[in-house]
């Protein structure tokens, strides 16, 4: 019978420091591979990585302007999404808790409010963007990259630009195009003209790198002077609507089958305005499904999909009277629809 032996021979030294010298190695081999994976990952996948950063504006950190002596701190929505609190610091160095007053996601818009007492810096002066000229000459302020109180310059390059919304949201519509330099942290920051007027809030940029490559969005003044109002004083906005129920996807099939352009109106509210100016959708008879109206423009001006439509209604407020363009069984009229409060 065997038994164990009681004095077990210990290793050498050099043993044991040619073990601990392994050991070491592997953890630091296993702690650079897990700081370069995210570099390894983009090196076998760049086109996802691209991807992934197109439109490339990290949440928690951004910029913002004083809106009015009250207080209201004007910022970008994706900026505080998912926020419990926010703080706001101002360029003389205060930092002030900031409550949420409102927000709309469809123009990537919120608004704060700080109580700064009596020592509220000025308001940034408000210029308009109807008037804007590609070439013209502006300046982005912000925080890049975490870098405070930053100013870039450059012109407008192109005008009227969409975006899609993050996740399939919501297509933002006649955004300003500039190549002054922004980048992570300018979001929410105003885009001024040579004399100093605010003409848009700095919302995006067009990067597969993550930075900036010349080529920047913002919110056009006129938009936020629509929604801005708004939002303070019901902490949401209420955009102009007819009435009828459509959908992006489901429209581009009904396009691609018909081979036409336009909005296929697939339901009517009931008591609605469209349903008071006689717009009809689509209905399912004996004869199978029957196509209703189809909204081909609005105003004299062509509407091609659903993102436009709600553009060119944007453009309008609650109580206006439109004129859609209208097809019905290859029948054209114009019909006069009075907008109702919508969604």
């Amino acid at each position: 019978m065997a038994y164990p032996d009681p004095y077990p021979q210990r290793p050498a030294p050099d043993q044991f420091v040619r073990r601990w010298l392994f050991i070491t190695a592997c953890v630091a081999a296993l702690m650079l591979f897990w700081q370069f994976l995210p570099a390894i990952e983009a090196w076998f996948s760049p086109r996802e990585a691209a991807e992934r950063n197109v439109f490339s504006v990290p949440r928690g950190t951004g910029s913002g302007f004083i809106w009015d002596d009250a207080g209201h701190v004007v910022t970008n929505f994706h900026v505080i999404q998912g926020a419990s609190d926010a703080t706001v610091k101002l360029a003389d160095g205060r930092d002030y808790q900031a409550a949420l007053v409102g927000v709309s996601p469809a123009h990537d818009i919120a608004v704060l409010k700080i109580g700064v007492g009596f020592q509220r810096p000025p308001a940034v002066p408000v210029g308009t963007s109807a008037d804007l000229k590609v070439g013209q000459k502006v300046f982005a302020i912000g925080n890049p990259f975490g870098l405070d109180w930053t100013l870039t310059n450059g012109i407008v390059s192109a005008l009227d630009r969409s975006l899609p919304g993050e996740s399939g949201g919501v297509t933002i519509e006649h955004l300003i195009q500039t190549d002054a330099a922004i980048n992570p942290g300018n979001s929410g920051g105003p885009l001024l003209d040579s004399a100093g007027r605010l003409i848009g809030i700095n919302t995006a940029i067009y990067s597969p790198s993550g930075a900036s490559a010349g080529i920047g969005f913002a919110v056009p003044v006129d938009t936020v002077m629509r929604v801005v109002p708004q939002l303070i004083k019901t902490g949401k906005y209420i955009r102009p609507a007819l009435g009828i129920k459509v959908d992006e996807q489901l429209n581009r099939r009904l396009q691609a089958l018909t081979s036409t352009q336009g909005v296929f109106v697939l339901r009517v509210a009931p008591g609605s305005a469209a349903q008071k100016a006689g717009l009809s959708g689509i209905t399912v008879g004996p004869e199978g499904i029957v196509p209703g109206d189809r909204i081909t423009g609005m105003d004299g001006a062509p509407v091609d999909d659903v993102a436009k439509l709600l553009a060119r209604l944007d453009d309008r407020k609650v109580g206006d009277v439109v004129v859609l363009s209208v097809e019905r069984a290859g029948k054209l009229r114009e019909v006069r629809v009075e907008l109702q409060p919508g969604i």
